[in-house]
């Protein structure tokens, strides 16, 4: 995945200059929701010094696989607890009765989702993205739903005139171009070894770089992005 946010990069120096995060994450992790407006902020703050990217983790494969031992999560029931823990701690909204009403059996086809949307372009994968997770962490949408994942792509088109072709996006998602853009980043999650989202890494080219994992306040992205971006390299 080469897309990058928060605008292009136009020159050899301005790639030197900003400061690269990738981002990884899941549409059903609920500390990646919980995480949202203090990310936000960051980018509103740094948007010209900043070269972003999501990394989907691919959290759930299915519930045979799954296993959380630090939060002590193995079946969909125990997942709401975590949630309600997240709703507290952020103060964002959370649907976590969906663990109990109509339990997402994985998580892969809402990353294949937004993989098939950013096909079209960076904006709509980060709109997409966006809408799974206010669709499943507010209104208790069951995102592992090809009809669901359809039902989202419509609204966002319909709110967005020109941002996705439901068409494409259709035919994406039933399609290998959007499971192997997938798999590559389920390489990179395995290659660094992220365990735990969300991750942030923060780098500059050349430079030591910080690595953030879970919920946090955006003074310490900010802190964390400062320390990167203020660096002199050899200095």
């Amino acid at each position: 995945m080469k897309s990058t946010h928060c605008g292009e990069i136009n020159s050899e120096r301005s790639k030197t200059d900003r400061v690269e995060i990738v981002y990884y994450t899941d549409p059903l992790c609920c500390w990646s929701w919980a995480l949202g407006p203090e990310w936000k902020k960051l980018l509103e703050e740094f948007n010209e010094k900043i070269s972003w990217r999501y990394c989907l983790g691919g959290m759930i494969q299915d519930w045979d696989h799954y296993d959380d031992p630090l939060n002590t999560i193995s079946r969909p029931a125990q997942m709401g607890p975590l949630w309600m823990e997240a709703m507290h701690r952020s103060g964002r909204k959370i649907h976590y009765n969906i663990w109990m009403e109509d339990p997402p059996a994985s998580s892969y086809p809402a990353c294949i989702a937004v993989k098939s949307a950013e096909m079209q372009s960076s904006r709509a994968g980060t709109l997409y993205f966006e809408a799974l997770q206010e669709a499943v962490m507010c209104k208790g949408r069951n995102i592992a739903k090809p009809e669901i994942l359809m039902e989202v792509a419509k609204d966002l088109a319909a709110k967005n005139p020109g941002l996705l072709s439901l068409t494409d996006f259709s035919r994406d998602l039933r399609g290998e171009k959007s499971r192997a853009a997938f798999r590559d980043d389920l390489k990179d999650v395995r290659y660094k070894r992220i365990g735990r989202f969300p991750t942030l890494t923060i780098t500059k080219p050349g430079e030591t770089g910080i690595i953030l994992t879970g919920y946090r306040h955006h003074e310490i992205l900010r802190k964390a992005f400062l320390r990167i971006a203020e660096s002199d390299q050899g200095g």
